[in-house]
């Protein structure tokens, strides 16, 4: 495996909140996006996810809790959580998104 610029592959994606994954590690798959200031649907699915900011800041709403979460920051989201992104949130965002033991 070679290293990866997180930032300058979410910068080269045609289009925001759409992530690709850059690679694996064991089940769990490692993703990244650009995040455009919009504020998106609340979501749950059946995966946690640590949500990891390399730069900028995303604006979450997770399970009604407000939170603010810088570069440098993550912010772990269980499975089934409701989580929503506020409007605000930019940059370049992380996702490990790690599926449930089945």
């Amino acid at each position: 495996m070679s290293v990866v610029d997180v930032r300058e592959c979410a910068t080269g994606l045609p289009e925001a909140w759409r992530s690709v994954v850059l690679g694996r590690v064991g089940t769990a798959a490692v993703k990244v996006l650009r995040m455009d200031g919009r504020a998106l649907e609340p979501e749950l699915h059946g995966t946690a996810e640590v949500l990891v900011v390399a730069d900028g800041v995303l604006e979450l709403d997770l399970d009604g809790t407000e939170l603010t979460v810088r570069a440098g920051e993550l912010c772990a989201v269980p499975a089934g959580a409701r989580h929503a992104v506020r409007a605000g949130s930019r940059g370049t965002l992380l996702i490990v998104e790690v599926p449930e033991p089945g």
